[in-house]
């Protein structure tokens, strides 16, 4: 349950990020005259945003756990003299299809909220957007070669550091901004200021 769990609770994460983007993106294209996008504002776009891509990663899980079950391995050959007892995840595609469809997600995230960065100042949630995205994006590829060249109780190790680092660097970017203002710069927080820029 360990990689499926994990599936599923950082779909919601990252599609959490890209129902954000998404709102943001209709809101600024709403401001045109006459565009269609104004009816989807009143819409809690995000909300099926995430909804949709988390049902989609929990349909690949479920769909995992009922073909290729993980089950319990004993590893003779990493450690001479040592069995290691390790989990089994069962079918390796579903594994990475499970990977992939989170890459997905990531990736279309980061286009779209770099594509929206160009917004006014005043309104720079895209580009706190686009880093937390590019920073997530680029842990899980440099995590890549680490995980697939290490074995047993290592491979748990650099998993563990990639969940980490990817969700301190998605959390990081997206709110230490406002702590900022909030706590350091609280002249900044006001309505007039947030107008001028």
């Amino acid at each position: 349950m360990r990689q499926t769990l994990f599936g599923i609770f950082f779909s919601i994460g990252v599609s959490s990020v890209l129902g954000k983007t998404v709102t943001v993106c209709i809101v600024f294209k709403a401001t045109k005259p006459g565009s269609v996008w104004v009816k989807l504002v009143s819409f809690k776009i995000s909300s099926y945003v995430v909804g949709i891509c988390s049902s989609i990663q929990l349909l690949i899980c479920v769909t995992w756990l009922s073909v290729s079950p993980p089950f319990v391995e004993f590893d003779h050959h990493s450690y001479p003299g040592t069995i290691i007892i390790q989990c089994n995840e069962g079918s390796d595609i579903w594994f990475y299809s499970m990977l992939g469809y989170l890459g997905l997600l990531a990736a279309v995230s980061l286009v779209l909220a770099f594509m929206v960065r160009t917004l006014p100042d005043s309104f720079n949630k895209a580009k706190y957007i686009t880093f937390s995205m590019l920073v997530f994006c680029s842990v899980w590829i440099s995590m890549i070669p680490a995980y697939l060249s290490t074995r047993g109780k290592y491979m748990v190790a650099v998993e563990i550091f990639a969940i980490l680092a990817s969700c301190a660097g998605m959390l990081g970017c997206i709110f230490v901004p406002k702590l900022y203002i909030m706590f350091l710069r609280p002249e900044l927080n006001t309505r007039k200021i947030i107008l001028q820029t």
